[in-house]
């Protein structure tokens, strides 16, 4: 049996309200720091925190909005559209200047990121927008020429040590257990330097244990771990096990299960163009001429999301993998182009048949390039039956037409004209 401390997370009832209480980025918030500098004149200007998850992005952006007294709005890229964006700068030009904090900005699309523009150009909103990625790539230059950037560095163990030491002794709730804190490597190392896991992580630990006093020790901790934290990790194993349900899903038909994981990534804020990527790949790999309407689909799916983002993405990558899992399967094709690879490897370089060379220059002619070719459209049917491949592999049958509606008419097709070469 645990004992719950709070519903409100431990990272959250931490989160400092004053530059006096933020632990690390001492070069932006310390004495000499340009966000205090512009804080004390007042003068706050537009900006981009770029940094790894957890080291006070938006705690930064609250601390500013406190400090200077402006209306604070919020928004995370993940959900928000531009229809949000335009609903708080009509707030923001009947209140005065205000602060409006984007969450993970770079996961706006270029047009959600336009609607930004002219507010902040005119002054009408400051804006902060908080990163994981690179926001030379993931943030358009035409916004970017209006922000500042700063770089915020992951956190060292000495600040997380400070941050768990200061949650034991300072949080009400935490307070009401007797906590020692014997060993501490594991929080640091399970945590990432992130400082909202190493919080929640102590509390997860500190409410799995009973008795008292609580002893944090790395096998605790690292138990506890094992036991309680799922977290989507888009650059971790999970990244990669949710997808592979996704498209193991798909492949096996099964719509639900496809919509479940897709429900996983989309929560987990993975990166929307990797999913309709991966799309795009299993319509020809497991679908290919079955339906060939498929690669077409999740073609335009590519092209969709990657215009319009979340949230409305989530709709489109929706149709699609339900699509997708309920149409027609096959490999026929991905078997045929692995098989010609093989043989390719095996055979090297093989000479192509002289009849079905090119033949641009006169020297070539005379050399017998395209001597013998047989213009298909000059014969009844559109057909000739004559050898297109080298002499080594010649009769080599890499197509096998898979079971279905579509690849049926192409087997037929294919038997009337290669039924005695190639056995179909």
């Amino acid at each position: 049996m645990t004992m719950p401390l709070s519903r409100q997370p431990l990272a959250e009832r931490m989160r400092p309200a004053r530059l006096e209480e933020l632990v690390g980025q001492q070069h932006l918030v310390g004495e000499t720091g340009i966000i205090r500098k512009a804080i004390r004149l007042g003068s706050v200007p537009s900006m981009i925190l770029w940094g790894p998850p957890g080291v006070g992005k938006t705690t930064i952006a609250n601390i500013i909005a406190n400090e200077v007294k402006m209306p604070f709005h919020t928004l995370s890229a993940v959900s928000a559209g531009v229809k949000d964006v335009r609903e708080i700068i009509d707030k923001a030009r009947l209140s005065g200047k205000s602060i409006l904090f984007i969450d993970e900005i770079h996961r706006f699309n270029k047009s959600q990121q336009d609607a930004l523009l002219g507010a902040v150009e005119k002054g009408i909103i400051t804006l902060i927008g908080a990163t994981t990625e690179n926001p030379s790539f993931e943030v358009n230059s035409a916004l970017l020429s209006r922000c500042q950037v700063y770089t915020l560095k992951a956190l060292e163990e000495a600040d997380l040590l400070v941050l768990v030491k200061n949650a034991v002794e300072q949080d009400n709730e935490l307070k009401k257990r007797r906590i020692e804190l014997k060993e501490h490597r594991a929080l640091f190392q399970l945590s990432g330097g992130d400082a909202r896991k190493v919080l929640n992580l102590l509390e997860l630990v500190i409410e799995s244990v009973t008795e008292e006093p609580v002893v944090i020790t790395d096998e605790l901790v690292t138990k506890v771990a094992q036991k309680k934290i799922a977290v989507y990790d888009k650059s971790g194993e999970q990244h990669y096990d949710i997808i592979s349900a996704f498209i193991k899903s798909i492949r096996g038909s099964d719509p639900n299960a496809a919509l479940y994981y897709l429900a996983r990534m989309i929560e987990g804020g993975e990166d929307v163009k990797f999913i309709a990527r991966r799309m795009v790949i299993l319509a020809s790999e497991d679908i290919g001429n079955a339906n060939p309407t498929a690669l077409v689909i999740a073609t335009t799916t590519f092209q969709a999301v990657t215009m319009i983002g979340y949230p409305e993405a989530r709709i489109i990558l929706a149709q699609c993998a339900v699509y997708l899992a309920s149409s027609p399967k096959s490999n026929a094709s991905y078997i045929g182009i692995e098989e010609a690879l093989r043989v390719v490897n095996e055979t090297g370089d093989l000479p192509v048949p002289l009849a079905i060379r090119n033949a641009p220059t006169r020297l070539m002619k005379d050399l017998g390039y395209g001597m013998g070719y047989q213009y298909a459209h000059s014969y009844q049917g559109n057909f000739v039956n004559m050898e297109f491949l080298p002499d080594g592999i010649a009769g080599t049958k890499f197509y096998e037409p898979a079971n279905n509606a579509r690849e049926a008419e192409m087997r037929k097709f294919l038997r009337e004209r290669w039924k005695e070469k190639y056995g179909y």
